[in-house]
């Protein structure tokens, strides 16, 4: 039974990570609320390259193979802001970023989460460049994708926790 969330948050997450499901298999997953269609994974990760994404210092998440993420929000607020702007923001309020595998176990198990024209950016993954995973809507579906760090876009925020419990 899920507990009642708006939207764009959810109380809490439970979170499976890589160590147990690989991220591909965990975009497959991911469903938007009126579809039917899995999730995919954009053309633009080369192959082997979602395993460099790693959570930045300070998102770690506790060591445990699935743990709670707590107070979740898709960020919608950040729409339209350049995502290092939003990150700094978040950071200032005490709120953590979310990583590649927080962001799809949100939108598997809170499916409205995502929406036309209210996606949101992890920007708890990184690889060391400007890359900054995002999850979005294309052809019916979600999409696992990355905007440039420096690059706003009008559809999409980024999302933040309140915190990690093992």
């Amino acid at each position: 039974m899920r507990a009642a969330a708006e939207p764009g948050a959810a109380p809490f997450v439970l979170v499976v990570t890589r160590s147990l499901v690989p991220v591909e298999e965990m975009v497959e997953l991911t469903r938007l609320e009126s579809g039917t269609k899995p999730g995919i994974v954009d053309r633009h990760y080369e192959e082997g390259s979602l395993a460099r994404f790693v959570p930045v210092e300070g998102a770690e998440p506790p060591a445990e193979p699935a743990y709670l993420l707590l107070g979740a929000d898709r960020g919608e607020e950040f729409c339209g802001a350049v995502p290092r702007d939003a990150m700094a923001a978040i950071a200032e309020r005490g709120r953590t970023l979310l990583t590649i595998e927080e962001g799809l176990a949100f939108v598997t198990q809170y499916p409205a989460a995502l929406a036309k024209n209210k996606c949101f950016s992890l920007g708890a993954s990184r690889c060391g460049d400007r890359r900054v995973p995002a999850i979005w809507i294309s052809q019916r579906a979600p999409k696992l994708g990355w905007c440039w760090e420096g690059n706003p876009h009008t559809w999409l925020g980024m999302a933040s926790a309140a915190g990690r419990a093992g």
